[in-house]
């Protein structure tokens, strides 16, 4: 006989027994619209924001682009190292005062 809980479990990998299943939002985004080339997140910061400015990176403009930098920040969480972080920031601030000459 399965147990009571079975059932109604969530699927998830679980910390320690008695405690909830880690559950990621963003493993389950998919985008068919932007592809950034491989290894476009470890390049410096003005690299990473000058191939994401791309019109082919990302054809819904420069909000896009910080969407996705963000989205890898948040993806990574508490695995991306301080000076990688840094550099991501970077990329999202040069984008963003890009984005704001291009509103003038």
């Amino acid at each position: 006989m399965a147990s009571r809980n079975s059932a109604h479990s969530k699927p998830g990998k679980r910390t320690k027994p008695g405690t909830r299943p880690i559950r990621k939002w963003s493993k389950d985004i998919k985008t068919e619209s932007t592809f950034p080339p491989k290894g476009t997140f470890t390049r410096p910061g003005d690299e990473v924001a000058r191939i994401m400015a791309r019109k082919r990176v990302s054809p819904g403009g420069l909000g896009s682009a910080i969407r996705m930098v963000q989205l890898f920040i948040n993806r990574a969480g508490r695995t991306l190292s301080p000076a990688r972080r840094r550099e991501l920031e970077k990329a999202k601030r040069i984008l963003q005062h890009r984005r704001a000459q291009s509103h003038r």
